[in-house]
């Protein structure tokens, strides 16, 4: 993991998050160009990037909102899922939002999500509600929640 680096976002790294969106997620998950675009340059975004020789392996997306921080968007390329970047990733993003005045994050998972539910629950996430038909008809998301 010494290879990788985090770094904030900068203007042009819209489109290489979007083509890591699409190789991350089903279609009905991943995020048009332009609406990744409007996330990771909002003006209360906390974006944070990592690359291994110069190449984007992974990104979080959060807003900051009345003293919450939402996580949009968690996105590692699958060469390096189970190697700790998406821990550090989110470490990191927590951190920023703590920084910012932050509390607490919140965040929506796919219910079928098996594997993103262990590990946000492994990271201290705990499960407060569900939104029906989130993702569209019939793909409901957990909400979980940590305090900072």
């Amino acid at each position: 993991m010494d290879e990788v680096t985090l770094r904030e976002y900068r203007p042009g790294d819209a489109e290489a998050m979007y083509a890591l969106d699409v190789v991350c997620f089903e279609p009905v998950f991943q995020f048009s160009r332009r609406a990744m675009r409007y996330f990771a340059e909002a003006r209360r975004a906390v974006t944070v990037l990592a690359e291994a020789e110069e190449e984007l392996v992974g990104f979080c997306i959060a807003e900051v909102d009345d003293e919450v921080g939402y996580v949009v968007t968690l996105d590692v390329a699958p060469a390096w899922r189970r190697k700790g970047l998406a821990r550090r990733l989110m470490a990191e993003t927590e951190a920023k939002v703590r920084a910012a005045g932050g509390g607490a994050m919140t965040l929506h998972v796919f219910a079928g999500n098996v594997s993103a539910k262990q590990f946000y629950e492994s990271i201290g996430y705990g499960r407060v509600g569900m939104v029906e038909g989130f993702y569209g008809r019939s793909m409901d998301a957990l909400v979980y929640r940590k305090k900072l």
